[in-house]
């Protein structure tokens, strides 16, 4: 990482320790050391303060890892996107094939069971909706592009945002109609 390399070369040309360095920014010296060796990154608060320590710009401080932090970003978006897709389509079957059975078996507690799983459901689908908004993506090309850490070009970005509103309405459809199936084939093994 070219930030521990930085702070190096700026603490030696002003001749200043770790722990020099560390008091006039208000960390520790095992902080310094860590952001030297790159195993951790100072927030902006210290980027700020160790620019005006070291007389120089944030932007020459970070020469070279602001693609690296995007990157980084990047990767946690998609674990995130990732982890909470499958939990999502977890306990969207879960929800979809679960009320029968539970109202059957349980009754009463069986559909208040149901009640709180579909509404951990909605929770987490919400949660997806929050960060698919947040990363521009709807479409499923937008998605799967995001989730390969591609991005599509102009024009297949703006055909995609015209199919969103489509896309939507399908989906709402289709959902529609699986969960009628699926009702169905419950009504007639549990009756």
């Amino acid at each position: 990482m070219e930030l521990g390399n930085q702070m190096k070369k700026f603490r030696g040309e002003l001749s200043l320790s770790q722990d020099a360095l560390a008091e006039k920014i208000y960390v520790s010296r095992q902080t310094i050391s860590n952001w030297e060796t790159g195993k951790s990154y100072p927030d902006v608060n210290s980027l700020i303060r160790m620019s005006e320590v070291f007389g120089v710009s944030v932007d020459i401080l970070l020469k070279g890892d602001v693609e690296e932090m995007k990157k980084i970003i990047k990767e946690d978006d998609i674990n995130d996107f990732t982890k909470y897709s499958w939990l999502y389509t977890i306990l969207f079957f879960m929800v979809l094939i679960t009320p029968i059975p539970l109202a059957k078996f349980l009754g009463f507690w069986g559909l208040g069971i149901w009640a709180v799983l579909a509404a951990v459901a909605m929770a987490v689908a919400l949660k997806i909706e929050k960060k698919k908004k947040t990363l521009n993506i709807q479409t499923y090309r937008e998605i799967q592009a995001f989730l390969e850490g591609k991005t599509l070009d102009e024009i297949e970005a703006a055909r995609e945002e015209g199919k969103r509103p489509y896309q939507k309405l399908l989906l709402g459809l289709a959902c529609g109609v699986i969960a009628l199936v699926v009702s169905v084939i419950m009504i007639f093994l549990f009756k």
